[in-house]
């Protein structure tokens, strides 16, 4: 690819009925300079904030001077699942191989390599002498080509002509890269702490894990299936706690749950709550969310959510939203004292929050019907068509707006049971709650346009992107143009496939709602307004994503569009998963240019890549 170059003289354009006129001129823009050093000598001499509004971008640019230039592939690691960085990015937290444990990783600093490569970079230069002198001397092809093997054993493949290797293959079979691949995890990370931390008989979810906002504390859940010997002593009162509680399947089984709050600066389990006989999604915090220190977690099976504030190392239950609203609904309740034998899983009436969905419904459709100019009773009847369905709803998922709102998405029971094979394609309902009012306030379909201009405009509330936050600062729909132009062709895409359209780009678009808690990186390298790489290898969403046949992935400075680096995923041939799904999963950290790819091997085994920054200067001398 040919990248555009600064030219002293303008392009001239000369206009055919211009009759003479004055050529006009048009001048290829001159590039930025890429040097660290003139970055840093004119933010200098003009100030880091040249413009209003460009703050953030102008911190971050001096990465695109530096980033990560190296990928040692296969790192003999521990028998651990490697998680993610702490939002500080001064520890890494792993699962223990049983996932009864927390390991908790210090971490040493994206420079920590350079002693370990000191002897190989001196090696690669007495390597290069023996090349010149043999060159001098005039060997023949026999003796140049043994050097050259003799090269190649060194593991530097010199593949673009930079001087030094950008990385070392689990190919190379010589004893210094076979060195650097064994001490590569301790020499950037030192363990900390082991916490025990699930009960006997649990496990933990390795793809659940949130942080606090000072970062001392860590959220986790492990869960246990109920044994078929054990599942007979479950009481049905149990299971069906209300008259909302969903029924079980071989899909849906109900398991046993325990939430725990680790303090990782000092190593202990600080506090757990545990739902027995219930069903959340643990998976991608899709079951919790974490906002300032007030924690929601949704029970799918009872149709509950309970609230919670993280504070002094403790779990404070402040309320349960479902059955009741209010705190003192229950007491109030009770005071009916033909009610105080009654179930709740047999009363005949709604449950609260079920019963203001479904009245604010009702207000709409009455309000459009008799407050109209013209009386149209078609949305008040459409809603006594459809009163048997929307009653029959169940709560799929939720996300904390802030600390007062809940995003809450309704669906049928066999979507939320996971009976239905394409569940995002189903109808359902997105509702906006207010908690302390115990009040709905808007109630949207997954075909409505209008929350999806919502969605795009208001992408960092969603996501609860703080720009004053580096370490909850993401690249958005909502405050980048290229984040906009990648969503809006996702959804040219959609709306001009087969079996597409409008209403189905809507569905696909409205189908990331709620958002996960915690769920996209930081890093200042996936900030589509310094970067520019493919999307469908790399995401700041931190989940795993294919791979294609060139287990390559490039990275392009977005102001010049001059390749900057790009990051190896291991070898497919020996790296793919049994079910042939080639996937990587990325793990950048918040602010140095450090990178681990996680990639499944065929025998079930998790390969580790690491992608860091070596100065070939001092390391590998040019």
């Amino acid at each position: 690819m040919d990248f555009p170059r600064y030219i002293d003289n303008p392009v001239i354009l000369y206009d055919e009925g211009s009759g003479g006129a004055k050529p006009k001129g048009l001048k290829i823009p001159r590039l930025q300079s890429q040097n660290i050093v003139s970055r840093l000598c004119g933010r200098e001499v003009w100030g880091e904030y040249r413009r209003v509004g460009t703050e953030k971008y102008l911190q971050r640019s001096m990465y695109q001077s530096i980033y990560p230039n190296f990928t040692v592939t296969q790192v003999d690691k521990p028998p651990c699942f490697l998680r993610k960085f702490t939002p500080d990015g001064k520890h890494f937290i792993a699962f223990s191989s049983d996932q009864m444990s927390i390991e908790v990783y210090y971490f040493k600093g994206p420079q920590a390599a350079n002693d370990l490569f000191a002897e190989k970079g001196a090696q690669w230069l007495e390597m290069i002498k023996n090349t010149d002198a043999a060159t001098k001397k005039g060997l023949g092809k026999k003796q140049q080509a043994t050097l050259d093997e003799q090269r190649a054993n060194l593991g530097f493949s010199d593949t673009y002509g930079k001087g030094f290797a950008d990385h070392i293959s689990s190919e190379d079979r010589d004893t210094m890269s076979h060195e650097i691949r064994r001490k590569m995890f301790e020499t950037f990370f030192k363990l900390k702490f082991r916490i025990s931390v699930a009960p006997q008989g649990e496990q933990l979810n390795r793809e659940c894990s949130l942080f606090t906002e000072d970062y001392k504390y860590m959220i986790v859940g492990s869960a246990t299936y109920i044994q078929e010997e054990h599942a007979h002593n479950v009481h049905y009162f149990d299971t069906y706690r209300n008259n909302e509680s969903v029924d079980p399947n071989l899909r849906y089984p109900l398991e046993d749950y325990s939430i725990h709050l680790v303090d990782i600066q000092h190593g202990v389990l600080s506090d757990t709550k545990t739902f027995k006989t219930d069903k959340i999604f643990l998976s991608h915090n899709q079951g919790m969310y974490l906002y300032n220190n007030k924690l929601a977690i949704l029970s799918i099976q009872h149709q509950t959510i309970h609230i919670f504030h993280v504070e002094d190392g403790r779990f404070w239950e402040v309320q349960t939203i479902g059955r009741f609203c209010h705190e003192d609904d229950e007491l109030l309740f009770s005071q009916v004292h033909q009610f105080i034998n009654v179930r709740p899983k047999e009363e005949a009436f709604l449950n609260s929050l079920k019963h203001r969905l479904l009245t604010h419904v009702f207000k709409k459709a009455y309000t459009d019907a008799y407050e109209s100019d013209e009386l149209d009773m078609s949305k008040l009847s459409r809603f006594y068509q459809y009163y048997e369905q929307l009653k029959k709803l169940r709560i799929w998922k939720m996300q904390l707006l802030d600390e007062d709102h809940l995003l809450l998405k309704y669906s049928s029971e066999d979507v939320v049971t996971l009976k239905c094979s394409e569940p995002n394609s189903q109808h359902c309902l997105f509702v906006f709650y207010n908690i302390p009012r115990t009040e709905v306030l808007a109630v949207y379909e997954n075909t409505s346009e209008c929350l999806v201009d919502l969605f795009e405009a208001f992408a960092d509330n969603f996501r609860n992107n703080f720009l004053t936050a580096d370490a909850r600062y993401s690249s958005s729909p909502s405050n980048s143009i290229y984040s906009k132009q990648i969503h809006q062709k996702f959804r040219n895409t959609i709306t001009s496939a087969r079996f597409g359209g409008p209403t189905e780009a809507t569905k696909r678009i409205l189908a990331q709602l709620p958002i996960s808690a915690q769920s996209f990186s930081a890093s200042p390298y996936l900030d589509q307004a310094l970067f520019s790489y493919d999307d469908h290898r790399v995401s700041a969403m931190e989940r795993p994503k294919a791979c294609g046949e060139n287990p390559i992935s490039r990275f392009y400075g977005r102001d010049s569009m001059v390749y900057k680096f790009q990051l190896h995923a291991g070898i497919l041939s020996k790296g793919s998963s049994p079910s042939g799904r080639r996937l990587v999963a990325f793990t950048f950290h918040p602010s140095a240019p450090f990178a681990i790819s996680v990639q499944r091997a065929a025998n079930t085994e998790y390969l580790a890549h690491f992608h860091l920054r070596l100065d070939p200067f001092s390391v590998m001398p040019l």
